[in-house]
């Protein structure tokens, strides 16, 4: 499979980043053509500009063309050839950092990620990933998640994103607490990150 890969947390030391790279080596060394972005240090922009500010109709050639901000333009068509997505990102206030939330208004665009008929019809996905896989950290207990704050990055991503664009299965995975956890602890984890890559993304093959 193509793989698109992000990774979205400041710090290249975190363990997001870990864990990243942890499934990455794994998905490559399977046979995977992995593209990777880490949005942090490629200094993603993730300020929506006028120009790019649309939802009706356009097309692919079009979407790419609007702007003049290169890097969008590669993310776009790199989103467009993968069809598979990895996505690795802290809970920060049930929410992606801003820097991914950026990313999603500027890349997943009409005529790339969906088109829209009218403004308020249904929409048509448009990306060929038929595999999507989440993996987060966060330090908020999972019961505590569920039913005090009813899992936002559950409605985000397996309801809201993804099935908008298309994406036909998905799979999303919390690690977590992540503070205070022991070094055994992260390691048992990075562990179960990569079987879950394979597991996901080698069913799909």
């Amino acid at each position: 499979m193509r793989i698109l890969s992000l990774v979205a947390h400041p710090r290249e030391s975190s363990f997001c980043h870990a864990i990243s790279g942890r499934v990455r080596n794994a998905l490559s060394d399977a046979g995977h053509d992995v593209v990777h972005h880490d949005l942090y240090s490629e200094g993603f922009d993730p300020c929506l500009k006028a120009e790019e500010a649309y939802t009706i109709g356009d097309t692919f050639e079009a979407a790419l063309s609007r702007g003049e901000d290169p890097v969008v333009r590669q993310h776009r068509s790199d989103i467009a050839a993968a069809d598979g997505l990895l996505i690795v990102h802290p809970n920060w206030w049930g929410k992606p950092p801003a820097i991914l939330s950026g990313w999603m208004d500027r890349v997943l665009v009409p005529g790339v990620a969906y088109r829209l008929s009218t403004a308020d019809g249904l929409p048509e996905g448009l990306l060929a990933i038929r595999t999507a896989l989440v993996l987060n950290t966060s330090d908020t207990p999972a019961q505590r998640e569920e039913e005090q704050l009813g899992d936002p990055l559950e409605s985000i991503w397996g309801r809201c994103v993804l099935p908008y664009c298309g994406v036909k299965a998905y799979r999303r995975h919390v690690f977590r607490p992540v503070v205070g956890s022991s070094d055994e602890q992260r390691g048992d984890w990075l562990a179960e990150a990569e079987a879950i890559g394979a597991m996901v993304f080698q069913s799909d093959r």
